[in-house]
Order: C-alpha cells, then structure tokens, then sequence
C-alpha cells in the first residue's frame, strides 16, 4: 500500500491562489509555545502559499524549550507591550490611536468595562494595522487573543476572524455573553472538530451561524510512515501533565497489565501541573521501572519515540472544571506515523480515532478497558497494522496541512465587522 508523500500532493493540482492587496495579521496570546505546533504548522503552510502576514504575540513566552521547527517561520514577530499600563501611558495610546484612526472614538465606548490591559494593546495593536496595510486580523483561540482583536478590528474597521479550540470553549472560566459577542461580530469562525461546531452552534444559535470546522493540519513530511509490525511493546503518551488528559488513569492501567503478566513500557512525554502527583502514583503502584515521565521534547524527537512504539494512549477526559481536549493533535500525528492509537470518546476524537476503523475507543476513566485496549494491540500484529494503514489513509485525506490552511485562507476574504458597525 503506498501513502502520499509530503505537504498533501493532491492539494497541489488546485489553482494557484493570488495575494494581491493581502495582508493578515496573526494574533496569539504568547508565541512561540512548546506545545502549540498547531498554529506553527498553520503558518508555516501559508508561508508555503505565499500569504503575506505577521504574528503579534500579546505576552513574552515563559517556555524554556522551544521547537526545532520556529527556525523555518520567515513571517516578522511583534511583541505588543504587554505590562499592565501606567495611566499616562494608557492614555497617551488611546490619544494617538485617536489622532490616526477616524472611526477610534466612536467605538471605544463599546469597549466599557474591558480590562484596561486588553484596550491598551487593541489600541497600540490597532495602529500598527492600519499602517501596515493588513486586510485581516486572525487570532488564535476565542480568549484574550480574540478579545483584542475583535477591539482593533472595530478601531480601524479591519475584519478579524478566530479559531476556537478547546479550553476557550469548554472551560468553567469562559464567559458566555462575551463568546457570544464574540461570535456574532466575527467574519469568520474556525474550530477543529465537527463536536465543538455543533456545541457552539446549540449553545450560541444564531451568533455561531459563521462557524466552520477546519481540522487542525499536519505536515507529513515531518511525519513519515511506518507499519507497526516490527515494534517494541512500547506504550507512548504525549502531552500536558493535566487532569484532561487522563495519564493518572494510563499509570493505572500500567499497573493492571503487569498484574496481568504483560511486559510493557511506557514512555510519557510532555511537562506540566500534575507532574509530582503522576511521580507519586508511579512510586505507589510500584511502576518506576514500568512508566517514565520522559519531559517535554522537541517535535522530531517526539515523532521518532512514538514512532518505535506499538501504541499511542490517550486517555482523555473532562475535567472537573470543564475543559476537555477538542482533538489532540498527537493523534493525528501517531496515525500519520504508522502507530495505532487507543483513546476516548471526548470532544472530537471519534472523528478521527474511529472505533474497530482507525483506532480503538475506550470509556474514559475506564481503566480496565483501557489495559484491555492495549494488551490487545500489543498482542495483535495483524490488527495493529490494519488499524495504522486505515488512520494513515484517513490523515492524508482529511487532515493534510497544505489543504486545511488554504480552507482558513479563504475566510480571510469574506466580509467586514458585522454587527452595529459605526459609521
């Protein structure tokens, strides 16, 4: 069976795409994150297309690792001032933004009772818009990213778009009426998985009538494939050490496959919150020479670790506080490499770890099913290899980089700011 090689060929026989008087601005709360490749990958294919753009990151990286693949980025990196502002400097920058931008007055009474941090940068954000000739805002995920964007594009009345992911959806602390607002004044919305479109339009109604679900993309250059004959009995989990990510519930389910007489390792990679509670539960099950709590990696060295192994685990779940994974990019990327996967039914991940098809599904906080699930493809070639050619040949249909960048390139051309639009 022969797979497609890199950055999605098919896509390449559509027209060329033109991007005269094209000029988008990217805007994140903090860049470059260890663990937002997503939007790295994104960028990236758009610097492949031509698109011309920018990123503005809203606060400096705390991260102290950093991914091999930012030395590819060319597009310019501006940082916004970020303190907390001074009074004088706060209103030093709304008095020139209202000297250079005709429409700045009159909107910025819509802004009452915004945090005087997000206005002071939609203002200093906003001036460097409108003299830079940028035609549309972009930002990533539906919190302070999209809350300052949506201010700048009402300042200079450049149309600005979003993608929602997960948190910025789900999470106890979102704040329903400003989503709305959110939603309603967006000339387009992006989320990653049909489950978040159809949460945000059952829970927003007409406000989410101009959301769209655009996977998340990978490049497979980046992600050769392999078939998962000849592996290790080897159990990789890749991500944040947080309670949606269910790895407590992987640890257990370590400890009932030794009970079981299966010899297995676990490697689990990613850094995070939860670290010295997962170490413990590893030292009280007597796993420590079972499961090891590897650290983050840079994305090549992650790809060739869940590479070796037999399975990719990914027990999510919901959190207490509501959040939960939209659809964890390392599952698309373990298909892409050629390692079946086991995970929940959370969110997204049905449409793409489809059960008996391209993955297996457990219950979350199932811990015996969840060893059952994984004893079964340690012990099964032939289902491993079947269940990894099926998923490669889904990734390289639906979730090629090149392809999905092009669909969120097209929204950047439709309409102005809606809603009551100031004359």
């Amino acid at each position: 069976m022969s797979f497609l090689p890199s950055h999605d060929p098919v896509f390449r026989g559509a027209p060329a795409e033109t991007f005269e008087h094209s000029k988008v601005a990217y805007i994140v709360k903090m860049y470059p994150r260890f663990s937002e490749t997503f939007i790295v990958s994104e960028i990236l294919a758009h610097e492949r297309a031509g698109l011309p753009l920018e990123i503005f990151s809203l606060r400096p990286t705390v991260d102290t690792h950093f991914q091999d693949m930012l030395a590819r980025v060319r597009s310019p990196v501006r940082f916004v001032a970020s303190a907390r502002p001074r009074t004088a400097d706060f209103w030093a920058a709304l008095s020139a933004a209202g000297d250079s931008l005709p429409r700045f007055w009159q909107t910025l009474g819509q802004f009452a009772g915004e945090d005087e941090r997000d206005v002071y940068q939609a203002a200093l954000l906003a001036r460097e818009l409108a003299a830079g000739g940028f035609t549309h805002i972009h930002a990533h995920f539906a919190s302070v990213a999209t809350t300052v964007a949506r201010m700048a594009s009402r300042f200079t009345g450049i149309p600005f778009s979003f993608t929602a992911h997960a948190k910025d959806i789900y999470h106890e602390t979102v704040d329903a009426a400003e989503l709305r607002r959110k939603l309603g004044d967006a000339a387009a919305v992006v989320t990653v998985s049909d489950f978040n479109e159809k949460f945000l339009r059952k829970t927003y109604g007409q406000a989410a009538g101009r959301v769209r679900r655009i996977y998340n993309g990978l490049d497979l250059e980046n992600f050769p494939f392999s078939a998962p004959r000849n592996r290790e009995n080897i159990v990789v989990a890749v991500g944040r050490l947080v309670e949606k990510k269910g790895f407590d519930d992987l640890i257990r389910a370590m400890g009932v496959l030794r009970d079981r007489g299966v010899t297995a390792r676990c490697e689990i990679i990613g850094s995070g919150e939860m670290d010295d509670e997962l170490r413990g539960l590893i030292a009280n099950h007597r796993l420590g020479e079972t499961v090891a709590l590897i650290g983050p990696l840079p994305q090549r060295e992650m790809a060739k670790r869940v590479g070796l192994a037999s399975v990719l685990a990914a027990p999510c779940v919901n959190g207490v506080d509501g959040n939960r994974d939209g659809l964890p990019t390392v599952l698309l990327e373990a298909m892409a490499l050629g390692t079946p996967c086991v995970s929940t039914a959370v969110a997204g991940i049905p449409e793409a770890v489809r059960h008996g098809e391209t993955g297996i599904l457990v219950d979350e906080r199932d811990v015996s099913g969840l060893a059952l699930a994984i004893e079964s493809l340690l012990s099964d070639i032939d289902m491993r290899c079947r269940l990894a050619a099926a998923a490669r040949q889904m990734i390289e249909a639906e979730f090629g980089v090149d392809r999905n960048a092009a669909a969120v390139r097209k929204l950047f051309t439709v309409g102005r700011i809606s809603g009551a639009e100031a004359a």
